[in-house]
């Protein structure tokens, strides 16, 4: 949606609450007949705007304003934010959602890396909510809360038919503070009661160490596959989530790795981890798959008209002689998906762990004024060669090159961790 259009849609909503004034100021209107005028751009609205009969709406807001009876209840932000809100959720998409201003602030110190809240992302599959990932470290992932879980319900309340901006304010909230939820394990299906204390959530975006392999903690050291000598070494990056500062620490870590590995001939190569790493801003993974391919796409996207838009490498990475695995996992949404898929089709890395999220959907989030935001959904990303890992509502997500599963009994082996460290130095 053109930023022009949302302005004609948000005029046409304001023009409605001056008739709330007009109504209350007893001032006559024949309210079936009148026709606002309203020049707001020198460009036609869209089709579906241009014909719309705004008789009912003006109806509904003039029967609240005059009948309603608790008049404290009645305030026109909320009436606006509520309007515009119905309006964006008619879409059945729970990633185009309008956010007035306290909620938008929200957003943004989430990507901005600090919050209050207990550091989960949570996203829809067809009609469950599900938690893409818990953040490592935080209030959610300590009280077991995993990638795949379903949440059935927050302090008491189910949130079936509750859009996804509501839920997720619903579990926001002050530090100390404590919020209940009804959650379905992943694999179980029996729903539990977890309460939860909030915290303030300070998202380490990226964490990296250099150690021989015989080093290396969580894996059999042992294992039938796992044939490496004395002296080899590995790089191992874990990318958490595409933030506000991604760019600016994967920059610094990449120049410290490419000077190890040319100066040590013992590093095999690098695993990037991007398991429960839930996503986030898209020139971020174009800016991370430039850092591993010399030269081609990074990602594809189609708009709603088909027309397919390729997004090359900027051809000046850091990384791009190094062996690499990518492990996913079912919290690998999103941006984490985009850098997956688009290392794989230029058979840069192998994907091991397990299918990921497959939200490949691209949003575009706008600053309307008054602090409120609006995203919406624009477009499918496809990977280069042209692979979508959505499927309608209930992502199919991007197959691993080899499939790999943790043992819940055993957490302390890390066996697709162990996996991509006897690909590099097989």
């Amino acid at each position: 949606m053109r930023p022009d259009n949302i302005r004609f849609i948000i005029i046409i909503i304001i023009t409605f609450l001056v008739g709330y004034y007009v109504g209350v100021t007893n001032i006559s209107f024949e309210w079936n007949n009148f026709q606002p005028n309203i020049q707001v751009s020198s460009k036609a609205p869209p089709p579906s705007v241009q014909f719309m009969d705004t008789t009912l709406m003006w109806t509904v807001l003039n029967k609240i304003e005059t009948l309603y009876y608790d008049r404290s209840a009645i305030n026109a932000n909320k009436l606006l934010n509520g309007a515009i809100t119905g309006m964006v959720n008619s879409l059945g998409d729970p990633y185009s959602m309008y956010l007035p201003p306290q909620q938008n602030t929200n957003f943004k110190q989430g990507l901005a890396g600090q919050f209050d809240g207990i550091g989960a992302e949570l996203g829809m599959k067809g009609k469950d909510v599900i938690v893409i990932a818990p953040l490592d470290g935080s209030p959610a992932s300590k009280a077991g809360i995993k990638a795949g879980d379903i949440i059935m319900g927050v302090n008491g309340k189910s949130v079936a038919g509750v859009d996804l901006n509501t839920i997720v304010n619903e579990i926001r909230g002050p530090k100390g503070t404590t919020v209940t939820l009804m959650v379905q394990h992943s694999g179980s299906k029996t729903p539990v009661t977890v309460p939860i204390v909030r915290n303030t959530i300070t998202v380490k975006v990226l964490a990296y160490w250099v150690k021989k392999v015989s080093d290396v903690p969580a894996i059999n050291h042992n294992a039938d596959g796992l044939k490496a000598a004395a002296s080899d070494k590995i790089v191992y990056v874990r990318l958490s989530e595409f933030g506000d500062d991604t760019n600016t620490e994967w920059q610094n870590m990449a120049k410290s790795i490419s000077k190890q590995v040319k100066s040590d001939k013992n590093i095999k190569g690098i695993v990037l981890d991007l398991r429960d790493n839930p996503g986030g801003y898209l020139n971020d993974a174009i800016y991370i798959i430039s850092e591993f391919v010399k030269s081609g796409t990074a990602v594809e996207q189609e708009d709603s008209n088909g027309k397919i838009t390729q997004y090359p490498v900027s051809g000046k990475g850091l990384l791009t002689d190094v062996p690499v695995v990518v492990l996913i996992n079912k919290g690998s949404a999103s941006a984490a998906e985009i850098v997956s898929g688009g290392l794989h089709d230029n058979n840069r890395a192998e994907l091991v762990g397990e299918n990921s999220f497959g939200k490949g959907i691209i949003e575009e989030a706008f600053d309307l004024g008054g602090g409120a935001g609006l995203h919406v959904t624009i477009a499918k990303w496809l990977t280069p060669n042209g692979t979508w890992v959505g499927n309608g509502k209930d992502g199919k997500g991007l197959t691993p090159d080899i499939t790999v599963h943790l043992n819940p009994k055993d957490p302390t082996h890390d066996t697709q961790l162990e996996k991509a460290v006897e690909e590099l130095v097989k």
